[in-house]
């Protein structure tokens, strides 16, 4: 059986971002109807390292990875992976991810992310507090942890890199470290410290409670958003038992935006990197702020009750299961670390869209404004969630939006 529904805004997509969104024009009056296949909030909103991730200006493509992009995706022990039978349908993102690596190219990737994350943290801590979410988040900050002397002095540059666009950022001894974190074996470089960057001690606790605060003055349907049919009064929204009519369509549905895009009349090159993470459940989770091995590629999370080791880059589409050498390989760092863990407790594995150059997608589409792009975020979803909602709100008012968002509009493609 058919739903037919109507509404003023339609949001495709209730992960964090959608749902932030959603928040922001809830409180402007807006009438609002968010669609997704899936229960709200939980993919890659729920199964991230829960960072707010203010220092995470640097773009994955950058001169370095390009140099090492052959050993990178073929090493079966890299942090960056690629899965072989992915190949053939990749190479065109991968060759615009090697463009956008070259110097020029990446630096300005990495001012206009800068930009963007620059009031992540204020911008969290709003949010919490309305949804009653101010004790999840937690201001301890972040730490990259550099296990040898060679590793620790090649940072000083990137570090430099980071400061010069406005991250503060300090770099510590092997001594320092220990003190900060005696849970952590000893390591012979030291580490850097990330000291204004905040975390979510549950994310999907956080998530769940925007998704109530909208649930009490949105529906949320269950449902997927399959095609977009310009008429002269809105677009219509449909899928298997669903047919929505909205004066305006916000496309926020992450990994899978591409073809809701492409449809709206935009090419964007928008593809899939899969996440894992692993939990142990614990009382005290060893740690008390995240912490990044930085040749490791996973982070070290203290969550709520549990220790929870998230990431690695896989690219690999929407479809195939989950690796059981990427999870061997989490399992594997993990235990470089912490010895002594056991067998995990649960293993996850969630989709990012991921785009070249590494920057969003904010802002309307070529066919019309009635459509407003806000998905790509790859790793930083969580982290702009409230300030993609802002921008989107200011859209939707017919406002200037708060940053100039020429460098994450769907023509730059």
């Amino acid at each position: 059986m058919t739903r037919h529904l109507t509404t003023d805004i339609a949001i495709l997509g209730a992960g964090v971002v959608g749902l932030a969104i959603a928040e922001r024009l809830l409180a402007e009056g807006r009438e609002v109807v968010l669609v997704d296949p899936g229960p709200p909030g939980m993919g890659a909103s729920y199964g991230n390292a829960g960072t707010i991730a203010d220092y995470a200006v640097m773009p994955v493509g950058t001169p370095s990875v390009l140099r090492n992009l052959p050993s990178l995706l073929f090493d079966r022990m890299s942090p960056l992976a690629i899965r072989r039978a992915a190949l053939p349908s990749l190479t065109p993102w991968l060759l615009r991810f090697a463009r956008q690596s070259l110097p020029g190219p990446a630096a300005r990737n990495a001012a206009a992310i800068a930009r963007l994350v620059a009031d992540a943290c204020p911008s969290w801590q709003g949010l919490a507090g309305r949804i009653g979410g101010s004790g999840i988040l937690q201001n301890r900050g972040c730490l990259y942890l550099y296990e040898t002397k060679a590793a620790f002095r090649a940072a000083e540059a990137d570090m430099a890199g980071r400061r010069a666009l406005g991250i503060a950022v300090e770099l510590i001894s092997p001594e320092t470290l220990a003190q900060m974190e005696p849970g952590l074996p000893p390591v012979e470089g030291g580490a850097a410290f990330f000291p204004q960057a905040v975390f979510l001690a549950d994310p999907g606790a956080m998530v769940q409670l925007l998704a109530r605060k909208v649930r009490a003055q949105a529906e949320v349907v269950e449902a997927r958003a399959e095609t977009l049919t310009r008429q002269f009064d809105g677009i219509v929204v449909e899928g298997p038992g669903l047919r929505l009519h909205a004066r305006r369509v916000i496309i926020a549905a992450g990994a899978h935006s591409r073809d809701l895009a492409r449809q709206a009349g935009d090419r964007v090159p928008l593809d899939t990197e899969r996440g894992y993470h692993l939990e142990w459940d614990m009382g005290q989770p060893r740690l008390t702020r995240p912490t990044c091995p930085t040749t490791r590629g996973f982070y070290l999370c203290p969550m709520s009750g549990r220790l929870r080791v998230a990431g690695t880059v896989e690219l690999g589409g929407l479809t195939a299961p989950p690796s059981p050498h990427r999870i061997a390989r989490l399992l594997e760092g993990a235990r470089a670390i912490f010895p002594d863990l056991g067998e995990p407790d649960r293993r996850w594995m969630g989709f990012r869209p991921s785009l070249p150059d590494s920057l969003p997608v904010i802002g309307p589409s070529r066919g019309g404004a009635e459509v407003i792009h806000a998905f790509g975020h790859g790793h930083i979803g969580l982290t702009l969630a409230p300030i993609t909602a802002r921008i989107v709100a200011d859209l939707v008012g017919g406002r200037a939006p708060e940053l100039d968002i020429t460098p994450y509009l769907p023509t730059r493609f």
